[in-house]
């Protein structure tokens, strides 16, 4: 049987060009010792605000407020299959220059710089969220990912595409 886990996620940017990042501890079931963003699951009172979501899970792992986060966006959208579940993860990106106020077990948070974020091992599906976010950059849609294989081939890609309502065109 086929479940669903859905998660939000913050890609948080200081005024130095640095991303808000968290290198998971060893311990952790998901992606240990890897470098990922601020997020984690939905509540179920959150299914239909993830960007509320977004935020608490922002206070709960760094202890930075949401009246101190500006212009926090959705910028992707990101469908998965793993084994027989499918991961929806909805992506923010926001400012702030407040620095994490708190310790969490879950991970260890730094301030990285934007030219060196992609150095470090990270989970494939956010490196390439961020290797299409350097490259596009902001936009005024969100995108939506699907994980998938490349046509004829047997290598993973996520396929992008502008994520608009087609009656607003």
């Amino acid at each position: 049987m086929i479940t669903l886990r859905m998660m939000s996620t913050a890609l948080l940017w200081n005024k130095h060009d640095e991303l808000l990042m968290m290198k998971r501890a060893l311990n952790r079931t998901l992606s240990p010792g890897l470098w990922a963003a601020i997020g984690g699951h939905l509540e179920p009172h959150e299914i239909s605000q993830p960007r509320t979501a977004c935020f608490r899970e922002v206070w709960e792992e760094t202890g930075i407020e949401q009246d101190e986060i500006q212009d926090l966006h959705l910028q992707y959208v990101l469908l998965r299959l793993n084994g027989q579940e499918i991961r929806q993860q909805f992506f923010y990106v926001g400012k702030t220059d407040v620095n994490p106020r708190i310790v969490t077990s879950e991970g260890d948070l730094h301030w990285i710089h934007k030219a060196e974020v992609l150095d470090r091992p990270m989970p494939y599906i956010f490196r390439c969220l961020l290797e299409h976010y350097f490259s596009v950059g902001p936009t005024s849609h969100p995108w939506i990912g699907s994980a998938g294989i490349q046509s004829g081939t047997d290598t993973p890609t996520i396929h992008w595409n502008p994520l608009l309502d087609p009656m607003q065109i």
